[in-house]
């Protein structure tokens, strides 16, 4: 599914609205000086709440920093009820049928159909992407010397249960990758981008068959060990009349080429709100 486009749209202001405390909290630090040279001006009186007083800048300052938790808290609720809906009546699985083992760096020939359609689908784009995914707890401890149940080093949360079972978090995130996902569904219904990732063009499926392009790059074929993990996979975008777009996710198990392989690896953000597929060039 796609989660509420009201989550990106917070990520962004988000940035301002950290720009917008900083410049206050500047401006407020300086306002004692600013009052020796006769340069005192808006926001610097008091105004009280109760037994404390507050500064009159912090009145117009704060509604734009709790704004966008409250505005995520609502979006977070509407993708629950969403969830549920698409739970509640969700389509079939697509008839996928690839006429050859896949290789990397080379085309792919894809046959996909539905043997019910939505009356409500429009246009249906396919393209195939592969990136790295996390390393397990376990490896990515060993590999700082440290054993599972110590402290993590810098930058890396400690355990979140869930997503470290299911192999869904780098430890970087702080379980705020992704908006938030129902329990029902193993991994969750949103599709999650990976770290480092490659994607190819979409193409429209037309009758039912479409050849890709291999995603930019001389990639590996899967790999699969504790430590590192190539993730190839085939990404359905189904775009409705009304309500977000649907995806089907299909893991690839992709042979290697036979030359070298060699990428130039570009790290994104991890966020589902801010790395959808159709955004993605």
């Amino acid at each position: 599914m796609t989660p509420n486009p009201i989550h990106a749209a917070i990520r962004k202001f988000l940035n301002w609205a950290v720009i917008i405390l900083l410049i206050s909290l500047g401006y407020l630090f300086l306002q004692p000086i600013l009052d020796i040279w006769g340069l005192g001006g808006f926001g610097t009186g008091r105004v009280r709440f109760g037994l404390l007083d507050y500064p009159m800048l912090a009145v117009f300052v704060m509604p734009i920093l709790f704004a966008p938790i409250i505005l995520r808290v609502l979006a977070n609720l509407s993708d629950l009820v969403k969830q549920r809906s698409f739970l509640l009546d969700s389509p079939k699985r697509p008839n996928i049928k690839i006429d050859k083992l896949p290789t990397a760096n080379e085309d792919l020939n894809v046959e996909i159909n539905f043997s019910k359609k939505n009356s409500k689908w429009k246009e249906i784009q396919v393209l195939w992407r592969v990136g790295v995914l996390p390393p397990s707890r376990e490896s990515l401890m060993t590999a700082f010397g440290k054993k599972t149940n110590q402290q993590p080093p810098p930058g890396l949360t400690t355990e979140l249960p869930h997503h470290w079972h299911v192999n869904l978090d780098d430890g970087t995130g702080g379980g705020e990758d992704s908006p938030m996902d129902s329990n029902d569904v193993k991994g969750g219904l949103f599709i999650r981008p990976m770290r480092i990732m490659e994607q190819s063009e979409n193409v429209k499926l037309t009758n039912g068959k479409v050849c890709l392009k291999p995603p930019k790059g001389i990639w590996p074929g899967t790999v699969f060990s504790p430590l590192i993990r190539v993730h190839w996979e085939l990404v359905i975008m189904i775009t409705r009349e009304s309500g977000r777009s649907l995806m089907w996710v299909e893991p690839l198990n992709v042979q290697h080429p036979k030359n070298k392989s060699s990428v130039e690896a570009t790290v994104n953000s991890g966020r589902t709100e801010t790395n959808h597929p159709s955004t993605i060039h």
